[in-house]
């Protein structure tokens, strides 16, 4: 970790007991509180270029999901330990632990489906909710980024085998996973500072372990709850922004807005000129298109 360098100066870390073990988080601000959380491939650093030009207007709270970065990988076998009920369990904890009850909460890819089931699980506990990069359930949208799905795809079949690939290479699994799927296929939207942080939490057995369990999980466990949770006629009862990337939604794919719109009247979408990492390729529009939204 000291070796690594800062990059949210002024920001308190904390380890907060769960479940989980120890979950890592940074705190920073005055106002209504705020949580930040990220996707696959990334830890909190993915929210630096955004986080620190909210904290004049909330208490602003960026974490690491559990199995990335420096928060706790806990066993688990068949996703178990991974599904979103349980990381957002982790979510209320933390949060609770730092003061805050009640809270708007922003989530990227992983970290937005560990925001959405937390949605549905706690009523009442989220302000706003910012769901960035995702569809309710993947299934229609795969034709739109076949690479990204077939490794979703890897990701999520059974232990030990997608354990054992990556491991011949992980950092060429991550730099390819991170690069293919920006809009201009490029690591450089990301800057060496933050690739350092990422290849760090990335190459190490448990963490590899960890992220398939993260992906066995969103295909089974969380897409059973998901669907029966829509079949059940549950809705977000949350105000709730859909921000994506234009070239992972491809306007003449499914339509993401029609997908949403089953789960709330409250729920609007919206996009920016990025692919899958809204907030390293384009950090000032996510961060405008948030700042209206909160």
């Amino acid at each position: 970790m000291s070796e690594l360098p800062d990059l949210y100066p002024g920001f308190a870390a904390h380890w907060i007991d769960t479940q989980a073990g120890k979950i890592f988080a940074r705190a920073h601000g005055a106002g209504p509180a705020l949580l930040l959380l990220h996707g696959f491939g990334e830890t909190h650093v993915a929210w630096r270029r955004i986080a620190p030009a909210l904290v004049d207007r909330f208490s602003v709270v960026v974490m690491d999901l559990r199995g990335y970065g420096w928060s706790a990988a806990p066993d688990s076998e068949k996703g178990e330990a991974y599904a979103k009920r349980e990381m957002a369990d982790d979510v209320v904890k933390v949060m609770a632990a730092l003061g805050h009850v009640q809270f708007a909460l922003a989530g990227h890819d992983r970290g937005a489906r560990v925001g959405f089931r937390l949605a549905l699980d706690h009523p009442g506990r989220l302000t706003k909710l910012a769901l960035l990069n995702i569809a309710p359930v993947d299934d229609a949208f795969g034709a739109g980024d076949l690479q990204r799905m077939g490794r979703a795809k890897l990701l999520s079949m059974d232990a030990p085998r997608p354990e054992e690939l990556i491991s011949l290479d992980p950092q060429g699994f991550l730099d390819d996973a991170l690069q293919s799927s920006t809009k201009e296929k490029s690591l450089d939207v990301f800057g060496a500072a933050a690739l350092a942080h990422y290849r760090s939490a990335f190459n190490e057995p448990s963490r590899i372990h960890a992220f398939c369990e993260d992906f066995r999980a969103g295909a089974t466990i969380d897409r059973e709850l998901t669907l029966a949770d829509k079949a059940a006629g549950k809705k977000l009862n949350v105000p709730t922004l859909v921000l994506y990337g234009e070239t992972s939604f491809p306007a003449g794919g499914p339509s993401l807005a029609d997908a949403w719109r089953d789960w709330g009247d409250g729920v609007v979408t919206e996009s920016v000129d990025s692919g899958l990492y809204l907030m390293e390729e384009a950090p000032e529009a996510t961060r405008d298109a948030l700042d209206r939204f909160l």
